[in-house]
C-alpha cells in the first residue's frame, strides 16, 4: 500500500504537470514558505509533512484534501433550466493520453458540465453512464487536440471486428487503461491475425499492434462520444 507521503508527492507532481507550472511559481503565488512544495517532491524529510502544510499545498494546487472514510461518488443529478431538463456530467481530475499513456492514480470529481437530456438521448448516452476527462498529446489530432475535454460512455466497451474497406477514421475512439496508464485511441480487432490494432488520427503516428494473447492488459473504460475544444 502506498505511504501517505508518497501519495501526496505523486498527486502534487501530477497537479503541477496538469497546470503546466512548477513548485517555485506556486509557492510564490500562494505565499507559501520557500521550499514547501519542493520538499514534498524531494521526499527527503524524515519527519514528514505536517497536516497543516499538506492542507496549504493542496489548497494552492486545488487538490481536494480529505480525511475519513471513502465517500460515494456524487450523483449525476438533473437540473431544470428554463423548463428544460439538463444532466450534470462529472468531470474527473484525470488525463487520457493520446500518445504513450499517462498515470493518474486515484482520481476525483473536480467539476460538472451540464448537457441537455434531450441531446444525450439522441446520442444514446445515459447520464449516469457518462464521465468526462481531458486529453493530453497530439496523436489524435486534428479531431481531438491536447487539452480537449472528452465525454466517455462507460457502457460501450465492445471493440469492433475488422471489416474490409473500412477506413480507420470510421472506427470508434475508446478510452482505456494499458499497464496502469490511461490512453485514447481508435481500436479494431483482427481475429484472423490474432491481433488488436490501435490507430491514431495523426498521420505521423503509425498503428500499434497488440497480440490477442496480450489484449487482456487493456481495460476498456468506454467509448468517446463527444469532445470539446477550448480555443486559446
Amino acid at each position: 500500500m502506498e505511504h501517505a507521503e508518497e501519495t501526496l508527492k505523486r498527486l502534487v507532481a501530477q497537479r503541477l504537470k496538469a497546470l503546466d507550472t512548477n513548485a517555485f511559481a506556486v509557492e510564490t503565488a500562494a505565499g507559501l514558505p520557500e521550499d514547501t512544495i519542493r520538499a514534498i517532491l524531494r521526499g527527503l524529510k524524515k519527519s514528514g509533512t505536517t497536516l497543516n502544510k499538506a492542507k496549504a499545498v493542496c489548497d494552492a494546487l486545488d487538490i481536494e484534501f480529505h480525511l475519513g472514510p471513502r465517500r460515494s461518488p456524487e450523483p449525476v443529478g438533473i437540473v431544470e433550466i428554463e423548463g428544460s431538463g439538463f444532466a450534470r456530467i462529472p468531470l474527473h481530475d484525470a488525463w487520457l493520453s493520446a500518445g504513450p499513456g499517462v498515470e493518474n492514480g486515484d482520481v476525483a470529481i473536480i467539476d460538472h458540465l451540464v448537457f441537455r437530456q434531450e441531446w444525450l438521448r439522441k446520442i444514446d448516452v445515459k447520464p449516469e453512464a457518462a464521465a468526462m476527462a481531458r486529453v493530453s498529446g497530439d496523436s489524435m489530432a486534428p479531431g481531438i487536440q491536447s487539452g480537449d475535454l472528452v465525454m466517455i460512455d462507460t457502457t460501450r466497451r465492445e471493440v469492433p471486428v475488422y471489416k474490409k474497406n473500412r477506413l480507420p477514421t470510421r472506427l470508434p475512439i475508446f478510452a482505456f487503461m494499458q499497464d496502469s496508464e490511461a490512453r485514447v485511441k481508435r481500436l479494431e480487432r483482427r481475429p484472423k491475425e490474432k491481433i488488436l490494432v490501435l490507430y491514431s488520427d495523426n498521420r505521423d503516428m503509425p498503428p500499434e499492434l497488440i497480440a490477442e494473447s496480450d489484449a487482456h492488459v487493456l481495460n476498456i473504460l468506454g467509448q468517446v462520444v463527444w469532445s470539446g475544444h477550448v480555443w486559446r
